[in-house]
């Protein structure tokens, strides 16, 4: 471990909360729910981004450990649980690192209107994992430097497309009309009947809200972390909603919904935005390059926020024999490195594979868009890893006060039920439909990759669990004797 670490301040670990958060690719895909999706936000916010955000700072500061969620599930059920845990955070994080290599060459190509020849998109994508497995190698207090400039051009870009959004608005007026109330309810269709795939929604906005355990993790890198990370979870908190609800608003208001999919991008708002202000090609040219440029730069910001986080879960996890012992080794400031090694080789090889996959099978409807194919899966685990946080909650937060001065959730049993289920709830509803995003068996084969490979990560993990406790029980056999 080093002997002095850098400590950073509140106003770092606010900006590396928001950076870590705030995810400017996802606001435009949640802006195509259409005007329910103002019913939406609040539902999520008040349902979910509320409770989970002072969960995370009770627990983060109740139990204060570069652990994290591995800590306090291990608290809560004990170290199988934990070990789950462990394996879903970890599994997702490789693909997710895969799937937004791909997003900068698919981004780049869109910006330079052109297409990349198969050894291009390969050398830019492996030099992008290459780079945030180095920026792995630091503390995230060492790494400040990246998450503010992250934060900072991620106020900017969004603001942008706000101020962009609210000219529309208030020059021509909204581009989707309201017929009638019932626009702004969740799950109504057309023909006054239930849409059931509505719910899919969910786990978009509920992507757009994950990270704030992470923020537990730094508890080394700050002067007063028992202050620090509650303030740092609420202030950031705000800053977030503000940032994930003024754009989507202006997007609704300033685009058609018709212009909106799934698939649009942030580079497609600003497009779609700018031309309905009047923008000439040229200057819409010129701003698509620059917010481009500018918008990768998040993408290295926002894995580099990350990355200790997650590291120091699965160190913890792999000095209870989780995973292979080398991934507890740390480099002289205390930084998992062997994890951040194995962690970029796996999303390498990963990235290589879709890359060979999408130009050799190009009919293959799976690997056309190699993004949504990592980015899938890699939702699954992540909504996996973060339902027993939260049951986690309910049972140590029966247990009352652990640290003096330390946050503490001020509620009855009552209320300290709800703060848990309620997430607990519409994180299970996220899961199913991302899994299976329309009730029929139609749509239950077409998302027969994501439904197998997902069985395929579960079946791994139970594997690695079950040669886990079967290691312990030996090792505790051979201590009797």
């Amino acid at each position: 471990m080093p002997q002095k670490k850098r400590k950073f301040r509140l106003f770092s670990a606010v900006l590396a909360t928001v950076c870590i958060i705030l995810v400017g690719d996802a606001v435009a895909p949640t802006a195509s729910i259409g005007n329910s999706m103002y019913v939406w936000w609040a539902i999520m916010l008040i349902g979910f981004f509320v409770p989970y955000a002072l969960i995370s700072a009770e627990l983060g500061t109740q139990y204060p450990s570069e652990g994290g969620m591995y800590t306090w599930i291990k608290k809560a059920f004990g170290k199988k649980w934990a070990s789950r845990v462990a394996w879903f955070y970890w599994v997702n994080y490789p693909l997710w690192i895969a799937s937004l290599a791909d997003l900068i060459t698919t981004m780049l190509m869109q910006m330079l209107g052109i297409e990349m020849e198969i050894w291009m998109v390969l050398l830019i994508q492996v030099v992008y994992i290459v780079l945030v497995t180095i920026l792995g190698m630091l503390r995230i207090s060492q790494s400040a430097w990246v998450s503010n400039f992250g934060a900072i051009v991620k106020f900017l870009i969004l603001g942008g497309i706000s101020v962009l959004g609210f000219y529309v608005f208030f020059t021509q007026g909204t581009m989707n009309p309201i017929e009638s109330w019932h626009d702004f309810i969740p799950l109504a269709s057309a023909d006054g009947g239930i849409d059931w795939a509505g719910l899919s929604f969910v786990s978009l906005i509920i992507f757009n809200m994950l990270g704030f355990e992470v923020v537990g993790t730094f508890v080394d890198d700050m002067d007063k972390p028992k202050k620090q990370i509650p303030q740092a979870i609420i202030v950031g908190g705000i800053l977030i909603a503000i940032f994930y609800i003024l754009p989507s608003f202006a997007i609704g208001v300033g685009t058609a919904f018709s212009d909106i999919s799934t698939d649009t991008g942030l580079l497609d708002s600003y497009e779609i935005l700018m031309a309905n202000a009047g923008f000439s090609a040229t200057m819409i040219k010129t701003i698509i390059l620059t917010v481009g440029t500018a918008f990768i730069l998040t993408l290295i910001s926002n894995i580099s926020s990350w990355n200790f986080g997650v590291y120091s879960v699965i160190a913890y996890a792999a000095e209870d024999g989780m995973f292979p012992k080398s991934w507890k080794k740390r480099n002289k400031d205390g930084v998992p490195y062997m994890v951040g090694i194995w962690t970029g080789i796996i999303a390498t090889i990963l990235a290589v594979a879709g890359i060979i996959l999408a130009y050799c099978f190009p009919e293959w409807e799976a690997g056309s868009n190699m993004f949504w194919a990592f980015f899938d899966l890699s939702l699954v685990c992540l909504l996996l890893s973060y339902i027993p946080m939260f049951a986690a909650f309910i049972k140590l937060h029966k247990n009352g006060p652990q640290v003096k001065n330390g946050y503490w959730i001020k509620v009855d049993p009552v209320m300290r039920w709800i703060m848990g289920v309620v997430p607990l709830v519409l994180l299970g509803i996220s899961l199913f439909f991302t899994l299976i995003p329309e009730l029929s068996l139609e749509a239950i084969a077409d998302n027969s990759t994501l439904l197998i490979s997902s069985a395929v990560c579960v079946v791994i993990g139970e594997v690695m669990i079950c040669n886990m406790v079967r290691k312990d029980r030996q090792k505790k056999i051979a201590r009797k004797h």
